[in-house]
C-alpha cells in the first residue's frame, strides 16, 4: 500500500478532529455554522501540517456538497475557471448547496488567478475554503478577502500531537499489526516542528524500518532512524514563527548583532524577501515610530527595493535596513495610542461629533448648526487655537503619550505650549 500514513488515518468528520476547539468544538465557530446548515467562503490560515485540508473535506462531507480541489502550486487560471464551468453545471448549484472548491495554498496565487475566482464566488457558483500559512491581509487580494471569512488554525499542542501518535498506532490498518510500545514522543515532536503531517510521516518511517512484529519506539530509537535531523531553518514550519520572532525582538531590544544572526538565518533557510521586509516596515513604526520618523520611510523603501531587485543582492539592503532600526531611538507611543483609542471606541461607541467640526455642504446643515464656531487654526497666529476636537464625553482624553526620546520629547514642549494642561503633556 502506497498510500501514506497521514493519508490513510485522515478524519472524515468533525468528532475525530483533534485540536481547533476555538473552532470546532461544542461553541466553536464553525460548528455553529454547520449545524445551522450554513456553509459561507472562508481561509483558514496556520502552520503547516494543522489540518485545513482535512478540516475542508470534514466540510464538505459534513455539508453534502460536490468538493472540488486545486493547488495553487500547479493550477493556473485555466484549471480555475475549468473547475467553475464544473460547478456551474452542478445540480446542486440549483439547490442553495454550491460545490466548494478548496484551494490549498492560496496565498502563492497570483492577482490574476485570484480575479478569476471572484465572480464564481460573488454569484454563488462556488463556495470558496482557501488554505494559507501566510497571513491573508498580505496575500489575498482585497476584493476577495473581504467575501471570505478568515479563520485562524492554531500549532498543535503536545498533547494533540502524542493523542494522534497513539491514535495511528491504536488504528491505522497496517500499524495496528504491528506490537507498538510507544515509550518516548519528545523526539518524533520535534523532529516534525509541531506539523502533524510530517509527524505521521516520521512515525511510519521508523515503524516501517524495522522487520520485527515488536517495536519499541525512544528517543535514541528515533534519532537513530531519521537520520537527518531538523533543518536549517524550515521557511513553513514552527522555526519560521520562532526565528521571524527572534528577529524582531532582537532589533526592538537594540542589538544589531543578534538582529543580522537571526535575519541570516532566514536568508540562509530561503525565506520568502518581502516576508522579511512587510515585517520590518511593521516595526519601524510599531517600536520605533515618531523617536525616528525616517525609519518607517527606510524600512519602506526597503520593501520596494528588495521586491524589485530579489535574492541575492537583497540580503545586503535588509542588513543596511535591519542595522538601522536595531541602532535607532526606540518608541511605542503611536502604537500604544491606537491600542488606546480604539479600546475607547468600543467601549464609547459611536460618540456624536462635536457641532463646530462637522462638515456643512448644504443649507440645511448650516441652518442647524453645522460648522457654526469653527475657528480656522490659519487664521491665527502660530496656526493654532484653542479648540474642541473631541467628542464632548471624552473632552481632555490623552491617548498619544510621547515616549522619552529627544524626537518626541521636541513634540512633547510642542503639545505643552498649545494645549498648555488640557492634555497634561
Amino acid at each position: 500500500m502506497n498510500t501514506p500514513l497521514a493519508e490513510r488515518i485522515r478524519p472524515s468528520s468533525l468528532n475525530d478532529y483533534l485540536s481547533q476547539e476555538h473552532l470546532i468544538g461544542p461553541n466553536g465557530a464553525l460548528t455553529k455554522q454547520l449545524d445551522a446548515g450554513l456553509v459561507s467562503s472562508m481561509i483558514f490560515w496556520g502552520p503547516p501540517g494543522t489540518g485545513k485540508t482535512t478540516l475542508a473535506n470534514i466540510i464538505a462531507n459534513h455539508s453534502g456538497r460536490p468538493f472540488y480541489t486545486l493547488s495553487a502550486v500547479d493550477s493556473g487560471v485555466a484549471a480555475v475557471r475549468q473547475v467553475i464551468e464544473k460547478a456551474k453545471k452542478s445540480d446542486s448549484l440549483f439547490s442553495a448547496k454550491s460545490p466548494i472548491l478548496f484551494i490549498d495554498e492560496i496565498h502563492r496565487f497570483s492577482k490574476s488567478q485570484q480575479d478569476s475566482l471572484l465572480g464564481a464566488v460573488e454569484k454563488g457558483w462556488v463556495t470558496l475554503i482557501g488554505a494559507t500559512t501566510e497571513n491573508p491581509s498580505f496575500e489575498v487580494i482585497p476584493a476577495l478577502l473581504s467575501r471570505c471569512q478568515v479563520y485562524v488554525l492554531n500549532a498543535f499542542s503536545k498533547q494533540d500531537l502524542e493523542a494522534l501518535l497513539h491514535r495511528a498506532i491504536k488504528e491505522d490498518t497496517l500499524l495496528r499489526q504491528k506490537n507498538i510500545q510507544l515509550t518516548d514522543t519528545e523526539a518524533l515532536i520535534r523532529l516534525s516542528g509541531g506539523d502533524a503531517r510530517k509527524l505521521l510521516n516520521i512515525l511510519e518511517l521508523v515503524v516501517l524500518s524495522e522487520n520485527t512484529k515488536d517495536i519499541t519506539i525512544s528517543n535514541e530509537m528515533v534519532q537513530q532512524k531519521v537520520q537527518k535531523n531538523t533543518v536549517l531553518y524550515d521557511k513553513t514550519g514552527e522555526q519560521h514563527y520562532d526565528i521571524i520572532s527572534a528577529f524582531i525582538k532582537s532589533i526592538r531590544g537594540s542589538d544589531p548583532n543578534a538582529a543580522v544572526y537571526w535575519l541570516a538565518r532566514m536568508i540562509e533557510g530561503g525565506e520568502d524577501v518581502k516576508f522579511i521586509a512587510r515585517r520590518l516596515v511593521i516595526l519601524a513604526s510599531e517600536d520605533i515610530g515618531n523617536a525616528n520618523p525616517t525609519a518607517l520611510i527606510m524600512a519602506n523603501n526597503t520593501f520596494q527595493a528588495v521586491t524589485t531587485i530579489g535574492y541575492p543582492e537583497a540580503r545586503i539592503i535588509l542588513s543596511q535596513c535591519t542595522i538601522y532600526l536595531a541602532t535607532s531611538a526606540k518608541s511605542n507611543a503611536s502604537y500604544a495610542a491606537i491600542n488606546e483609542a480604539q479600546r475607547t471606541v468600543r467601549q464609547t461607541g459611536d460618540l456624536p461629533v462635536p457641532f463646530s467640526i462637522r462638515n456643512a455642504p448644504t443649507k440645511l446643515m448650516k441652518d442647524i448648526g453645522y460648522g457654526k464656531n469653527y475657528q480656522y487654526a490659519h487664521n491665527y497666529e502660530g496656526n493654532f487655537v484653542p479648540h474642541e476636537f473631541l467628542p464632548k464625553d471624552l473632552s481632555g482624553t490623552t491617548f498619544y503619550k510621547p515616549g522619552n526620546n529627544p524626537k518626541e520629547n521636541s513634540f512633547r514642549a510642542y503639545l505643552k505650549n498649545l494645549w498648555k494642561e488640557k492634555y497634561n503633556f
